[in-house]
């Protein structure tokens, strides 16, 4: 299959399905543009939260023209919060993961649209400078994920995945790649604003149950020139 398209005289996107059992990110890009990871996901968060962790494991494989992916997005099918479908959104982007919705598009809420017409999180998504967000630090619930972009900025998303409990979540820059004494603007990407703040070091914000935070942090110009 995969000659037969190569032939097909335009491009073509393939992807490859063996639900992640032969360990296809090792192998995946001489045949396709991407290769499941994992099993079918649930629209649940417990499945959700399992694909992204075992599709993590496979960043360094993915390139510009092959892909990690931890199966479709369940955005909009309604067995999570908004929140939580924020959360799951979030972290396709970040791993460069297709972004292939699951849900009707003829009968979508504007919650729904909302989340995956997110055109600044689909910018982190198509960098491409196309390397996977990972987890660069865990504590307990907590979790940052972080992933270098074109333009020297960086993406980075503070998880909670504690069910109840709200957690203040600190980004260090040692942790997500940033050289120390790095100042930096921070964008919002679901708030769609760039905080008044500078960061140095890190930085450092509360987060909601089953929730995330994504920013896309860009070093101040005078440090640059």
């Amino acid at each position: 299959m995969s000659k037969a398209l190569m032939q097909a005289g335009r491009p073509i996107f393939f992807n490859l399905c063996e639900w992640g059992d032969m360990h296809p990110a090792r192998w995946g890009a001489a045949y396709g543009n991407s290769w499941r990871t994992t099993n079918d996901i649930e629209d649940t968060w417990n499945s959700m939260t399992s694909m992204a962790d075992q599709n993590e494991v496979w960043a360094e494989y993915a390139r510009p023209g092959g892909w990690n992916d931890p199966d479709m997005l369940e955005v909009g099918n309604g067995g999570m919060t908004n929140d939580e479908y924020i959360v799951h959104f979030s972290i396709w982007a970040i791993s460069k993961a297709p972004l292939i919705i699951g849900c009707d598009v003829r009968h979508m809420s504007q919650d729904t649209y909302d989340i995956l017409a997110n055109k600044e999180v689909i910018a982190v998504n198509q960098d491409p400078l196309g390397v996977q967000g990972k987890k660069v630090r865990m504590e307990g619930s907590s979790e940052i994920w972080a992933a270098p972009l074109t333009g020297y900025r960086t993406a980075v998303l503070l998880l909670n995945r504690h069910a109840k409990d709200e957690a203040q979540i600190t980004a260090h820059w040692d942790d997500i790649g940033l050289p120390a004494g790095t100042a930096v603007d921070a964008r919002d990407l679901w708030l769609h604003k760039t905080l008044d703040a500078k960061f140095t070091d890190k930085m450092s914000f509360n987060v909601t149950p089953h929730a995330a935070r994504m920013f896309v942090l860009t070093p101040l110009k005078s440090q640059m020139d």
